[in-house]
């Protein structure tokens, strides 16, 4: 009678195997059509989230300076090469953020689209 059991437990452990990774579970950010990328938004809370923890006022950890404000911000995408920082692979010389995984690529476009649409702050 055991035997009988076997087929429909072989059954749901192939059946509940899934392929997540950790792009799955992130949870993607949605744009009305023609919606504009503004920092207060779309970008600050983005450098909360992933660079505020070095980049403070006043930076720490080495941090050479401070992504806490809006014209901070907007100052080292001019000036720094933030986003060529932040679309180096995990591990690349210069990549952020430093020690984690790279930002994911729609928060990446966000920030290169903020650029593009002329920096709106609200």
């Amino acid at each position: 009678m055991k035997n009988n059991y076997i087929p429909f437990i072989i059954l749901l452990i192939l059946t509940s195997c899934s392929n997540v990774t950790e792009e799955d579970l992130l949870e993607p950010i949605i744009l009305e059509p023609e919606e504009s990328i503004n920092y207060t938004q779309h970008i600050q809370p983005i450098m909360v989230n992933n660079c505020t923890f070095c980049h403070n006022d006043p930076p720490v950890n080495g941090a050479p300076n401070s992504l806490t404000t809006y014209n901070a911000v907007v100052n080292s995408v001019n000036n720094s090469n933030l986003i060529g920082r932040i679309s180096r692979e995990t591990g690349e010389s210069g990549a952020m953020p430093i020690g984690g995984p790279k930002l994911p690529q729609d928060l990446i476009d966000l920030v290169i689209q903020w650029q593009v649409d002329g920096f709106l702050e609200n």
